[in-house]
């Protein structure tokens, strides 16, 4: 049993597509929606254990990958990192830059060593990932970038530090749509609500654990997205079929950025989650969520 997408087998066929934070979560889910697709997915993370082993899950269900460890908020890192991709594999034709992180905190209690390494997690490094995949590639070529946001709309209360470094990369996506449009490159971006992935199981603080649980009664769907929820309009994005489409953004956050708390939110279970990755695991947090 291989992924299941809605999108054409080989569609990808031919193209070589970087993917950061490959080696867990949502980035994990998008590689390998990409290699079942056809795609030549180059993983890019800190971690080279992580992305060996989503490497091996690729080239056991026949999808061609690579690898490259680098901590993408290191600049010169990161330029030779793009380098060593066009050398190998001579073009990049589509880049999802999904590599993130943060931690719970209210503002009063987040450091200014806090605040600035979130900020260069979560935006600084896209910014790199994208100028030296332009510059290296995709300014001689075109291109599609899919970069990562997430429901800030309204702020992000307990994450401020996040919720400012992803309303920045809605600013970049915008402004990079407008200044590469003429060299063929496209550059959107997904904004995900609430999604039940591995990253709900590093968070240590008893509230925060206790909290993820409840997430649900908040989203007009009454429930959490999957990975492959995710993956879907990341990869819509980069298909030809958008290829009209630039500096716009998807939420795919079951409703939860339209919800103004006022309007009762009835329980349903009417909306079926999308279960296209046939390698998915629920977090260890919502396991016992999931049998009731």
């Amino acid at each position: 049993m291989g992924y299941r997408s809605v999108f054409a087998p080989g569609c990808f066929k031919g193209q070589n597509i970087v993917v950061t934070g490959g080696g867990s979560g949502i980035g994990r889910c998008t590689a390998h929606e990409l290699a079942a697709l056809g795609a030549h997915v180059v993983l890019v993370g800190r971690k080279l254990d992580k992305l060996e082993k989503v490497a091996a899950e690729l080239r056991e269900d026949g999808g061609e990958c690579s690898l490259e460890t680098v901590d993408i908020r290191d600049e010169e890192g990161v330029k030779a990192t793009v380098a060593r991709i066009v050398a190998a594999r001579g073009r990049i034709h589509g880049l999802v830059n999904n590599a993130g992180g943060q931690f719970p905190s209210p503002l009063a209690a987040i450091s200014k060593k806090g605040f600035e390494a979130v900020v260069a997690t979560n935006l600084t490094g896209g910014f790199l990932m994208a100028r030296e995949v332009y510059l290296q590639s995709m300014s001689n070529h075109g291109g599609s970038i899919v970069n990562m946001l997430a429901d800030a709309w309204g702020g992000m209360p307990g994450m401020g530090h996040s919720g400012a470094a992803r309303m920045g990369m809605l600013n970049l996506t915008q402004t990079a749509a407008v200044e590469w449009a003429a060299t063929g490159v496209r550059v959107n971006a997904v904004a995900p609500g609430w999604v039940a992935s591995s990253g709900m199981d590093s968070y240590q603080d008893e509230g925060v654990k206790a909290l993820i649980p409840l997430l649900k009664k908040e989203v007009p769907l009454q429930r959490l997205a999957t990975e492959a929820e995710v993956s879907g309009a990341i990869v819509f994005l980069l298909t030809d079929v958008a290829a009209f489409i630039t500096g716009e953004v998807i939420k795919i956050d079951g409703g939860a950025s339209c919800n103004t708390k006022i309007f009762p939110l009835e329980e349903t279970s009417a909306s079926k989650p999308y279960e296209g990755f046939h390698r998915a695991a629920a977090p260890r947090i919502l396991a016992g969520d999931e049998k009731k």
